[in-house]
């Protein structure tokens, strides 16, 4: 069986880890092929590198050295690199870059420079782990999020990191976007699997971005695999972050039946065949029905230690059944 997931954030890292599990284990080898296509809206050059934010933290955590605490970075980390550079004045001293994170990227941005792409780069900083997936950006183009506030325009991270999300946001915008072009690889992997699935990412800027990069919506229309979502909404709050407060940005309130709402069915030019939600929205199924779309209430919590295999297991249920 061949598995792509459409993924970004700690919420992605964290369902390609219980999917992992859910198909052989964290050491032992997937009874499935895997491929998470990540987002990389969030990515940007800090202090002369490439950093990539959403495809560090999936490659983090499949590869077991993840800082679980913090969410993001590398475990047992140090920071006398991002010091020194505050000391410099260089760079945004809100946003540290631990020291074997800056080793990540610094060997992204040699690669980089020698000519490789977003992909070949990914791949083979990939290949120093044992991910037991394969890990893609969805394009190989530059595509940065920035955030216009009424104080001006942000880089997502600034808007973030540094204000929290505080700052109130008018909308979001994906710089190159219409010049953007979907990855082969990414575009392979989506019409060659038999089903598709969409982490409990930030739906606005991470899922949001990934299928904005034309070629993404058409690969997944013309798929012949059943897409699968998983609520990143759990009773009216996000699983993660401050997607609650990008989603009031666009409009969509933070319920599950909404997102899948915003989403739309795969039958009528939208993105999802099923959609399962936590036990906590129950009630919201005959809604989410309503458009279109399969739908199931099953324990979503993805917690470090959390029942996240058992997760996984729920969404390839839900798409063998719609298979």
């Amino acid at each position: 069986m061949r598995i792509t997931v459409l993924a970004g954030g700690v919420g992605g890292a964290r369902f390609a880890l219980g999917l992992r599990e859910a198909l052989g284990g964290p050491s032992g080898v997937p009874a499935a092929e895997i491929t998470i296509v990540a987002n990389i809206g969030d990515d940007m050059w800090l202090s002369g590198v490439k950093v990539c934010p959403d495809l560090d933290s999936i490659m983090y955590a499949l590869a077991g050295v993840g800082d679980t605490e913090r969410g993001w970075g590398r475990a047992g980390e140090s920071e006398r690199v991002a010091a020194e550079l505050t000391a410099y004045g260089v760079g945004w001293p809100w946003f540290t870059l631990g020291d074997l994170d800056l080793g990540t990227h610094l060997a992204r941005t040699e690669l980089l420079r020698e000519g490789a792409t977003l992909t070949e780069a990914t791949a083979r900083l990939a290949a120093r782990w044992d991910l037991g997936a394969r890990l893609l950006p969805v394009t190989d183009d530059e595509v940065p999020t920035h955030v216009v506030t009424g104080e001006g325009v942000l880089h997502f991270e600034e808007w973030w990191v540094r204000t929290r999300a505080q700052l109130p946001a008018h909308r979001f915008v994906q710089h190159g976007l219409e010049r953007s072009r979907i990855s082969h690889a990414a575009r392979e992997a989506i019409a060659s699997a038999d089903v598709v699935l969409l982490a409990p990412s930030n739906p606005v800027v991470s899922i949001g971005t990934i299928v904005g990069i034309p070629g993404v919506r058409d690969a997944l229309e013309t798929a012949p695999a059943p897409v699968v979502g998983v609520s990143p909404i759990i009773a009216g709050r996000a699983l993660r972050g401050m997607a609650a407060t990008c989603l009031e940005v666009i409009g969509v309130e933070p319920d599950a039946a909404a997102v899948a709402a915003h989403y739309g069915a795969r039958r009528a030019g939208g993105l999802l065949d099923g959609w399962l939600v936590a036990e906590e929205d129950a009630g919201s199924l005959g809604a989410i029905e309503a458009h279109g779309i399969a739908a199931e209430a099953r324990p979503l919590l993805l917690t470090p230690g959390g029942p996240g295999a058992q997760v996984a297991a729920d969404a390839l249920a839900l798409a063998e059944r719609l298979r």
